[in-house]
């Protein structure tokens, strides 16, 4: 579901994984048309690196 939401909210992506500063720049570059495909890359990463770190917590976690 995030990564639908990346691709056609991108800036939405960031508030749900907790870095609302972020979301705020990318609905910046997202208004204009030009800015929307950046957005969505660094937010489809961003989903990415984020599932990474949650896989990383958990493994540490069981420590």
């Amino acid at each position: 579901m995030r990564l639908l939401l990346a691709l056609l909210l991108p800036f939405s992506v960031f508030f749900t994984i907790g870095r609302p500063f972020a979301g705020l720049l990318r609905l910046l570059l997202q208004i204009t048309l030009i800015g929307w495909v950046p957005a969505a890359i660094w937010a489809v990463y961003a989903l990415s690196q984020y599932k990474t770190d949650q896989k990383i917590k958990e493994a540490l976690g069981g420590r």
